[in-house]
């Protein structure tokens, strides 16, 4: 077994606080979307189509979190039951309906903007806006680069085994 460089080492002690800050980050979501009776999930999948109605196929795409078309469409469906969105027909696409906030949705909305405004104003300006923003940068990077490893774009350092199993 090779040991890994130290840019690999680097990678790997990143790894626990990313999941850490994942799980804060959902904490925090929750905290904010839960007095409107939302869930981080619901609030997720309604802000997508504050600015535009979108079809659950978009919304998927869209937000980017490895979100299964079918999990949103079961959110999209439950919005709607609760009355925070509804369908309306696509004129690109018969059977692909377009989910957008009703009057309740959008108020909703944009009263966890002001608390999620509140909270990133705090906490960004405990970390500092440069900081902030070389992060996004670095985490950026990251996950583009771990994509192009995964499709096999990049080489392998000498001395280094192919991953073994699906990926």
């Amino acid at each position: 077994m090779t040991e890994r460089s130290a840019a690999g080492n680097a990678l790997t002690d990143a790894v626990l606080p990313v999941f850490e800050l994942n799980g804060e980050l959902l904490a925090a979501a929750r905290d904010i979307s839960e007095p409107a009776g939302l869930t981080p999930a619901w609030w997720q999948v309604l802000g997508a189509t504050l600015d535009e109605p979108l079809t659950v196929s978009d919304i998927a795409r869209r937000v980017g979190l490895g979100l299964a078309r079918q999990s949103v469409q079961r959110t999209a469906d439950l919005l709607v039951a609760k009355g925070w969105a509804a369908y309306g027909t696509n004129p690109h696409h018969r059977r692909a309906k377009l989910l957008s906030p009703t009057d309740a949705g959008r108020a909703t909305l944009l009263l966890l903007r002001d608390t999620q405004h509140a909270w990133a104003d705090a906490v960004g300006a405990e970390v500092g806006a440069e900081e902030l923003r070389s992060f996004v940068d670095t985490a950026r990077r990251i996950a583009e680069a771990s994509r192009a490893y995964r499709a096999g774009q990049l080489s392998r350092p000498v001395g280094t085994a192919a991953p073994s199993g699906p990926g």
